[in-house]
């Protein structure tokens, strides 16, 4: 689970609540977002969920609608995608998967663990525009692979904390 406060009151959000608002198309993206915010409120600890601002080298749709919902950060406008966080040194693998917390005066940067959470047929194949039926079918079990890989690791297995970058 991922406890949050609301004026105080605490707030738990299941993997399963945020599909709930997201859907079924990118469960990988929900995943990652579920995964850096329970590993980034274990280091912060208690915060006030409209509190954190949010940038990411993630564009996904999952990754934002996770967001959105435990953090309100897409409405709040405290929400950024931003290419130039990408780490492009590790690769087009494990370049954009880092995430940035800010809550007050700290702030967490956590990246990717390259433990084969993601893997190369995954983005290779997502990129594609032109897929086919069977390569479409194939990304969709990639998704839910990935997702199941994510899921099982603990808090702090999956993404890392790294220096912040100077902006």
């Amino acid at each position: 689970m991922l406890t949050v406060l609301e004026a105080g009151t605490p707030i738990e959000f299941s993997f399963d609540d945020l599909m709930k608002y997201h859907g079924t198309e990118f469960p990988g993206g929900v995943a990652h977002a579920y995964c850096a915010m329970r590993h980034a409120v274990s280091l912060l600890g208690e915060v006030e969920r409209r509190e954190i601002t949010v940038r990411t080298a993630f564009p996904g749709p999952g990754g934002r609608d996770a967001v959105e919902m435990v953090l309100r950060a897409v409405t709040g406008d405290r929400f950024t995608v931003d290419p130039e966080l990408a780490d492009t040194a590790r690769g087009p693998v494990l370049a954009r998967y880092v995430w940035e917390f800010t809550h007050g005066e700290r702030v967490v940067t956590l990246r990717l663990r390259d433990a084969g959470f993601v893997t190369t047929e995954f983005i290779e194949l997502g990129a594609r525009r032109d897929r086919d039926a069977a390569e479409n079918a194939r990304l969709t079990v990639l998704k839910q692979e990935m997702t199941d890989r994510l899921l099982a690791g603990a808090v702090g297995a999956v993404y890392e904390e790294v220096p912040t970058p100077t902006r």
